[in-house]
C-alpha cells in the first residue's frame, strides 16, 4: 500500500524542465496588460452600488416605513382605545403616561405595560344585529 502511495505522489510531480538562461515571460491579456489586473475605477464599484440600492429598497426602506407608522400609532393612542400587545393580550386603555399604559383586560383586572409593547389598535367589529333582518 505504501509503495502505491509513493508512486502516486511521484507521478503527480511536474516533469523537470531543462535549465535555460531565459527568464519566464509573464502572461498577458489580449490588450497587452498583465494578467490579474482589473479595469479599476468606477467600473469595479458599479456592482457594489447596485447591491446597495437593491438592499435599500428591499430591506431598509420598508422597515423605516413600518417604524414611522408604528410611532404615529403610538402617539395617537387615547383612553378608551382597544389595543393588542406584542404578546397577544387585548385590552382597553384606561390610563396613559409617557412610557407606560394601563390596560383593562377583564372586569377589575388592570395591567401595566410599556407603550412600546403595543402592537396595534383593534378595529371595531360591526354589530351582528345591525343591518340584518
Amino acid at each position: 500500500m505504501q509503495v502505491f502511495l509513493t508512486q502516486t505522489l511521484w507521478s503527480m510531480q511536474p516533469e523537470p524542465t531543462e535549465a535555460t538562461n531565459e527568464t519566464p515571460r509573464p502572461q498577458t491579456r489580449h490588450d497587452g496588460g498583465p494578467m490579474g489586473c482589473g479595469q479599476g475605477g468606477i467600473e469595479s464599484l458599479i456592482p457594489l452600488f447596485i447591491m446597495f440600492a437593491v438592499l435599500y429598497f428591499l430591506l431598509i426602506r420598508p422597515q423605516q416605513k413600518r417604524q414611522k407608522t408604528t410611532e404615529t400609532m403610538l402617539k395617537a393612542l387615547r383612553v378608551g382605545d382597544k389595543v393588542r400587545t406584542s404578546s397577544g393580550i387585548r385590552g382597553e386603555i384606561v390610563d396613559l403616561r409617557e412610557q407606560e399604559v394601563d390596560l383593562l383586560i377583564a372586569d377589575k383586572v388592570r395591567i401595566n405595560i410599556l407603550r412600546s409593547h403595543i402592537a396595534g389598535k383593534e378595529e371595531a367589529k360591526p354589530s351582528e344585529g345591525k343591518g340584518k333582518k
